[in-house]
């Protein structure tokens, strides 16, 4: 093989290479940004189910106008997309806090906290 041949093959190695490391660099992106995103879809469903809980009378087991009694159901506390804790509630708001099971980019789960009140779900991703 002459030494045209022998640089184009080392050139064309080192082509693939490259392209391999940004492939995995993308995929490793692409799956943290869903596992964030399924997080806080996980989070509305269970910001909903706290409303709905508020809302309800203490006859029907309800919370009858206050979040301090609700608690994440157990089959919805861990789940494929990470896992859900809810904090001490008040009659007024509640916190609930999901951990996502990818990493983030400084190597730690991501965190997203949702703030429920009976008429609003806000969330805040505090560990991207």
């Amino acid at each position: 093989m002459g030494q045209q041949q022998l640089l184009l093959i080392v050139l064309g190695v080192i082509i693939v290479g490259i392209a391999v490391v940004v492939g995995i660099n993308m995929f490793s992106a692409s799956s943290v940004e869903s596992n964030k995103n399924a997080v806080m879809s996980d989070l509305q469903n269970l910001g909903s189910m706290a409303q709905q809980f508020y809302r309800k009378p203490t006859a029907l087991a309800g919370g009858g106008n206050s979040f301090a009694s609700w608690t994440v159901p157990t089959s919805l506390a861990t789940t494929g997309n990470g896992t859900y804790v809810a904090g001490t509630g008040d009659a007024s708001q509640i916190v609930i806090t999901g951990t996502g099971t990818e990493k983030g980019a400084n190597g730690s789960a991501i965190v997203i906290t949702a703030t429920v009140t009976p008429t609003s779900v806000t969330m805040a991703v505090t560990n991207p």
